[in-house]
């Protein structure tokens, strides 16, 4: 899994942050995501999914 970000179009809501916090983290100054990991372990994918799918601006891209 290969995750990418639209943060133009984040409005940092941190569901994602939420969801999986191994992966996703915000900056202090706006609560645009970071991601941490943007390779993460086979073990994480099914939060970071759940993470994709409940980013209100969908800006979270999985590639398999």
């Amino acid at each position: 899994m290969k995750i990418k970000i639209d943060v133009e179009k984040c409005i940092g809501a941190g569901n994602c942050v939420m969801w999986s916090p191994e992966v996703f983290d915000q900056r202090d100054e706006d609560g645009i995501v970071i991601v941490l990991d943007d390779s993460p372990a086979e073990s994480l994918h099914e939060s970071v999914r759940a993470a994709a799918a409940s980013c209100p601006a969908s800006v979270i891209v999985l590639e398999d």
